[in-house]
């Protein structure tokens, strides 16, 4: 019986993913946005703010500083205003992900807007695009995103 909820769950899941699929961006972003930021405001967003105020507030000596770890990277494309961040494919923590529930790229969606939540909530006075470059779901070895401040 285990087994046959188990993949239930995963076709009911999937077919979620390929509805949400056919959605406009707007309204993916809407749907997955609730979910990205509950899931960043217990430990990464209070971390990510640590660092940024540790730098006073320069998100290119955070990145410098903090750039590149076992669960995070980013890379200065354009010191203070373009950049590429994401998490290396063995340290994807979504559990949709690492459970196998969630196997379209549709649900980058959601580290996208979790990296809008946090990004916004540091620096509020900013205009801030993520766009996704490839990740785990669509066949890359790391999650990576284009970010550019204005």
């Amino acid at each position: 019986m285990d087994n046959e909820c188990e993949i239930f769950d995963k076709v009911f899941y999937q077919t979620l993913e390929k509805g949400i699929g056919s959605l406009p961006e707007n309204l993916r972003s809407d749907l997955y946005r609730s979910c990205a930021e509950n899931c960043v405001k217990k430990y990464v967003l209070p971390e990510q703010k640590r660092q940024f105020d540790e730098c006073n507030g320069d998100l290119d000596l955070q990145y410098q500083k903090y750039g590149k770890s076992e669960y995070f990277f980013a890379d200065i494309i354009e010191k203070g205003h373009i950049y590429e961040i994401g998490y290396p494919t063995s340290k994807c923590l979504c559990p949709m992900v690492r459970s196998g529930m969630a196997s379209s790229s549709i649900h980058c969606e959601c580290s996208r807007q979790s990296m809008l939540y946090v990004l916004k909530t540091l620096m509020p006075e900013k205009e801030i695009d993520v766009q996704l470059m490839h990740s785990v779901l669509t066949g890359s070895n790391e999650c990576r995103f284009h970010v550019v401040v204005k």
